[in-house]
């Protein structure tokens, strides 16, 4: 039978933190980010996004929706009047109402969330 290394038990008493020299982190250091020079973001503004404009939305069980048929009507849980959900590539952007220009819709925005999206390209 082979005899196993013995490990050393861990003991804080063996610590002594007078041999270190810890004067060096008195000295304050400067912010590596703060100092880093300001990017070009302008290539951002040319990704492609997806943005969706949601009039409502409800969760029902699949039994029910299974049930549905023409004719059929399923309440939303939004009023009318409401201002509907803007979303940006699935996330909330804020909120807006439908317009008609040109004979197609689109939408006035009435609110945006405060994001990293507002921040982008200041």
């Amino acid at each position: 039978m082979s005899a196993m290394p013995e490990n050393p038990t861990f003991n804080a008493d063996d610590l002594n933190f007078d041999d270190f020299q810890l004067e060096d982190f008195d000295t304050p250091v400067s912010n590596p980010v703060a100092s880093a020079p300001e990017r070009d973001l302008s290539f951002f503004k040319k990704i492609p996004v997806t943005v969706t404009l949601e009039v409502a939305s409800k969760e029902i069980a699949l039994g029910d929706l299974m049930k549905a048929g023409e004719g059929s009507v399923i309440e939303l849980d939004k009023l009318n009047g409401e201002p509907l959900d803007v979303k940006v590539n699935g996330s909330l952007m804020g909120h807006a109402e439908v317009v008609i220009v040109n004979d197609k819709y689109g939408l006035r925005l009435i609110d945006v969330i405060d994001s990293a999206l507002t921040g982008m390209g200041k």
